[in-house]
């Protein structure tokens, strides 16, 4: 099984003077110095990188090389999956491992979002959607995703006091979690409260359901067994899966998510897991009720119960499954390509007993689900520490 060595991960926010080449530079050198290994000593490299016209700079591939030097003539591809690039990259990477094709793996997540205009980023954003019907002037990708809640209300009834909870969760989580976009406490009532500070924005999506847009940057060194790391703990990648269901969401039940249901089943089936073997799950919140329906489809709740699953209590610190103690998407920020690398950063420390924020006392198996589009791409990852 391939073992995450080292890791690192930058600020997520509005980074003004940032450039991605500082990004790329920052993640790829803390990384490298987390698993005590030096650039020659990196067989492969993997970048997620969505943009979409969003940054200048594209053939992100190429970056690390001419921000490390001793990156220079070793292979490096580019990964764009939408929003699960950065999973999709860290399980190529693994791949590559287990294969034996390669003894040490570089994976790099990066995104700038924010310099871009608010007409750049949604039609960058609207590209992960089936554009021929999905597309247009008036169309979003919060408007997709009020569309699924509006489809999921229609068939169980109003669950807008639910969505307001996994946003006043999340918002909690995220204010102690110092790399985290938006550090601060919402609370329910505000969050469940629509106003001139928490409009609507795609109904019934008020703008504390919906993720922002952000910058940042994330790394993985993975290695394989025999590979001397600086790290004292073994955390390895016990099994994963990827399942890539139809892009247009007219042909698909609106009201839950397959591909996210299918990706557990094979992930959990193939480390011989439960879901409740797990100690905690990063999932994607990239909108509430995204989240919401990654309970159902998970086995936390029955089809149309997500909101047992909060209050239950079984989402929370403490409970059967906390989700999200990093803030989510929601508050840690989603810069698109280095999203789903940062979920398996923020994972792997909160196994290393190095939480960034929100810690789990003991924690062995941490569970990570990644989504691209509106629910086509879908990777799940289950990582444990071994020792």
């Amino acid at each position: 099984m391939a073992r995450i060595a080292g890791w690192a991960h930058s600020q997520f926010g509005k980074l003004d003077g940032v450039s991605i080449y500082d990004l790329v530079r920052q993640v790829v050198e803390e990384a490298l110095q987390s698993a005590g290994l030096e650039p020659h000593e990196v067989d492969e490299i993997f970048v997620a990188h969505f943009n979409q016209g969003m940054d200048g700079q594209g053939f992100s591939a190429a970056l690390p090389a001419s921000m490390v030097p001793g990156l220079r003539l070793k292979p490096a591809t580019r990964v764009e999956n939408a929003c699960a690039s950065g999973s999709s990259a860290v399980q190529l990477g693994a791949r590559l491992v287990d294969l034996g094709a390669a003894r040490v793996v570089l994976v790099v997540g990066i995104e700038k979002m924010t310099a871009a205009s608010a007409e750049t980023v949604r039609q960058a954003l609207l590209s992960a959607s089936y554009y021929e019907t999905e597309g247009g002037e008036d169309a979003s990708f919060a408007g997709h995703f009020g569309q699924i809640a509006q489809a999921y209300f229609q068939k169980y009834g109003d669950r807008s006091e639910a969505l307001a909870r996994i946003a006043a969760k999340n918002h909690g989580y995220g204010s102690k979690n110092p790399l985290a976009h938006m550090q601060k406490d919402l609370g329910f009532e505000f969050c469940n409260t629509v106003g001139p500070k928490n409009p609507l924005v795609a109904p019934p999506l008020r703008r504390t359901d919906c993720s922002m847009v952000s910058d940042g940057a994330a790394a993985l060194v993975l290695t394989a067994p025999e590979v001397a790391s600086a790290r004292p703990e073994t955390i390895v990648i016990r099994a994963m899966s990827h399942v890539t269901d139809g892009l247009a969401m007219n042909s698909r039940d609106l009201t839950q998510l397959e591909g996210c249901r299918v990706a557990w089943q094979k992930a959990l089936g193939a480390g011989g897991l439960t879901l409740d073997d797990l100690d905690f799950v990063e999932t994607h919140d990239c909108f509430t009720i995204a989240e919401l329906l990654q309970y159902e489809a998970m086995g936390l709740a029955a089809p149309g119960r997500g909101a047992d699953a909060l209050a239950a209590g079984d989402v929370y610190l403490g409970g059967r499954l906390p989700v999200n103690l990093s803030g989510g998407l929601k508050a840690k920020g989603h810069p698109i390509g280095a999203t789903g690398v940062s979920m398996h950063v923020l994972a792997a420390r909160q196994l290393a007993g190095e939480p960034s924020g929100v810690g789990v006392e003991g924690a062995r198996l941490g569970g990570i689900y990644n989504m691209g589009g509106t629910g086509a791409a879908n990777h799940c990852t289950i990582l444990e520490r071994l020792a």
